[in-house]
């Protein structure tokens, strides 16, 4: 009975302490952009952004670090605020809603009858060490008319940016740059597609 008492002490005292030594990540957003658009009527259209795909590397809360061309490593003490095609997605719905451009933006379920989608695929979103220390951002986007199935256009977009600074702040700043040009281009294009 003594045995069992110690032993279950143990084994609390060291869930305990590991606990208290696991090191808590700084965990990070990206911001919205806010696209810049020259004045132009509102058109009626309503389009449906799509969750982006994206290899597995690239589908969680990992902030992604290349240091060669087939060698990828995580950045240490740092994730996402949520799996990145999610935030990817609620940052694509709030830059077209921006525009005041669209009879609405929405994603799937929200009931919106569509008359585009936006197909995407992350294709890299990281740090590239092995480039000085660059954050990339490419996106391969697809518009789809959701009245016959057809694609009306679709287009590659790669944006980089320079990191200033040491530690993860940076990085993620380096990051957060590079989404926001690619993004602007890419609501700029979908607008003059539709």
């Amino acid at each position: 009975m003594k045995s069992r008492t110690t032993i279950a002490a143990l084994l609390i005292a060291l869930s305990v302490s590991a606990c208290a030594s696991s090191k808590k990540l700084d965990t990070f957003d990206l911001t919205s952009p806010s696209p810049s658009l020259s004045a132009s009527k509102k058109q009626g259209r309503q389009i449906l952004i799509a969750a982006p795909s994206a290899l597995k590397a690239l589908d969680g809360e990992n902030v992604v670090v290349r240091s060669g061309p087939n060698s990828i490593s995580f950045l240490k003490g740092a994730q996402w605020a949520d799996r990145l095609p999610n935030i990817v997605q609620s940052r694509f719905v709030q830059a077209f809603e921006s525009t005041h451009r669209l009879g609405g933006v929405g994603r799937p379920g929200d009931g919106l009858a569509i008359d585009y989608q936006v197909i995407s695929e992350i294709r890299t979103f990281d740090i590239d060490v092995a480039a000085g220390n660059t954050a990339v951002v490419e996106m391969a986007i697809k518009i789809l008319n959701d009245k016959n199935g057809t694609v009306r256009s679709s287009r590659v977009f790669r944006s980089t940016s320079p990191v200033s600074g040491p530690g993860n702040d940076a990085y993620i700043a380096a990051l957060d740059r590079a989404f926001d040009d690619a993004t602007r281009n890419i609501v700029s294009w979908t607008l003059s597609v539709i």
